[in-house]
């Protein structure tokens, strides 16, 4: 029997196999965390040279209350952008109506109906 504090060469390469593997994760996990940090800075860069002060301002204050429509804007405009499809930059006035339209388009309607019985 194996006293409190010693352990025996399998439970030593189990624990040993168990720390290599918690290792591992945690390297892959911090590469994954680098790796979107290093994407989100690549957007607000770009974003950044295709909206004006004003717009980013409103994106960025939509993105407090709706970070689904904001990143779906985000997501537009650069797709727009990598297209090559922007000429000069995009106003506040031009974000404005840009977020009207993928509103309407992304907007879910909720209906309640209560019946007595």
């Amino acid at each position: 029997m194996v006293s409190t504090g010693e352990f025996s060469e399998e439970e030593l390469a189990l624990l040993e196999r168990q720390y290599r593997e918690l290792l591992r994760r945690r390297q892959e996990l911090e590469r994954r965390r680098i790796e979107q940090a290093i994407e989100e800075a690549r957007r607000q860069e770009l974003l950044r040279s295709i909206l004006t002060p004003e717009a980013r301002e409103r994106l960025s204050n939509l993105k407090l209350v709706r970070p689904d429509l904001a990143r779906a804007v985000e997501d537009y405009l650069i797709s727009l952008a990598t297209q090559g499809r922007l000429s000069r930059r995009i106003t506040d006035e031009e974000l404005k109506s840009i977020l009207a339209e993928i509103y309407e388009k992304t907007r879910k309607e909720y209906r309640i109906s209560i019946r007595e019985k």
